[in-house]
């Protein structure tokens, strides 16, 4: 078998061999041995990934199961279906390092809004799911029903008829999710335009504000969920950017072995993709050891820092993942001849 059929690994192993580069490869084949060997593995998304589109290469690999569960921010939750639903209306802005502050008002007054050189149209897109979240809501509301903020938003994306899709549902990680019942955490929804929406109606009384279940809930439910994912050969913790969505979900590890007192895995690997810089007190730009301190990884973790940009790196890494994953013998051989 050929090695033009694995392009990107092949790529990434011939030509990633110092600097962040050799991060990326690094980090590339440790996952791949993690998680082909029985390993799973969690990944933690920070920033505007949805509105980046990486459910192009997201959604394929949550389907191919290399990817076992998620942390995300409320706005990559409900930008994922935003993204299914109102694509075609989207607009994108490449010069818009050269905007003024007029430009932008214009944006403002064609009811778009912008998200670095892409856009999300307020009525295609958020006008467009409300009426199909604030429902819920309401019905929750009045049969004192509970549920996680994620759970609302499975249902909705998988109601949805094939003919209201403007995007690609392939290229859609969170129905590719929910199809799936892959466990999420959605730490601090809040911060979010679905949760302002949503305060939005708890202030005028129309809904309960207890319909949707907390984020000390969300942790209670992940020591369970953590328990299950680390079986086996454990879990490893996949992070881009920083945050709460990377912060929630890993100390889930010293809360089981401090809090409840109960034998813990520690996470099985750890990778951020980050542009952040080494700073103090950030959590964004802290060192991977520093976890040591916190019990969240061991010394013997492997333990990678991409200092990079997600939206180049993380699409790269998981269409290599996906070719080994589909050609897991010419992945194999290729690898072992390039660590000669």
């Amino acid at each position: 078998m050929s090695a033009s059929e694995l392009p990107v690994l092949e790529f990434v192993l011939t030509n990633y061999k110092n600097f962040n580069a050799r991060a990326t490869r690094d980090a590339l084949l440790s996952y791949w041995e993690h998680v082909s060997s029985g390993g799973r593995m969690f990944w933690s998304v920070a920033g505007a990934m949805s509105s980046a589109q990486l459910g192009i290469t997201l959604a394929p690999a949550i389907r191919a199961g290399l990817i076992h569960g998620l942390s995300v921010t409320g706005a990559n939750l409900e930008e994922s279906l935003f993204r299914l639903v109102a694509h075609s209306a989207y607009k994108d802005f490449p010069e818009y390092r050269y905007f003024t502050k007029q430009d932008d008002t214009k944006i403002l007054e064609q009811r778009m809004r912008r998200v670095t050189d892409t856009s999300i149209p307020e009525d295609e897109a958020f006008r467009a799911v409300e009426k199909y979240v604030v429902p819920m809501w309401k019905t929750a509301t009045e049969k004192g029903q509970r549920r996680f903020w994620h759970e609302y938003f499975y249902e909705v994306i998988q109601m949805l008829e094939p003919s209201s899709y403007e995007g690609d549902p392939e290229a859609c990680w969170l129905l590719e999710a929910a199809r799936r019942k892959l466990p999420i955490v959605v730490p601090g929804y809040e911060d979010s335009t679905f949760g302002n929406i949503f305060a939005s109606y708890v202030k005028t009384g129309e809904c309960n504000a207890s319909i949707v279940k907390s984020g000390i809930e969300y942790m209670a439910d992940f020591y369970d969920r953590y328990e299950e994912l680390s079986a086996g050969k454990g879990v490893g913790f996949f992070q881009i950017g920083g945050g709460i969505a990377g912060d929630f979900p890993i100390c889930v590890v010293p809360s089981i072995k401090y809090d409840l007192q109960k034998p813990v895995k520690p996470w099985a690997y750890f990778c951020q993709i980050s542009d952040s810089t080494t700073s103090y007190g950030s959590y964004s730009g802290a060192t991977p050891n520093e976890k040591i301190t916190w019990d969240k990884l061991t010394e013997t973790t492997p333990m990678f820092v991409i200092e990079s940009d997600a939206t180049i790196v993380a699409p790269l890494m998981l269409r290599a993942l996906l070719e080994a994953q589909s050609k897991p013998e010419a992945a194999k051989a290729l690898i072992a001849k390039h660590q000669r």
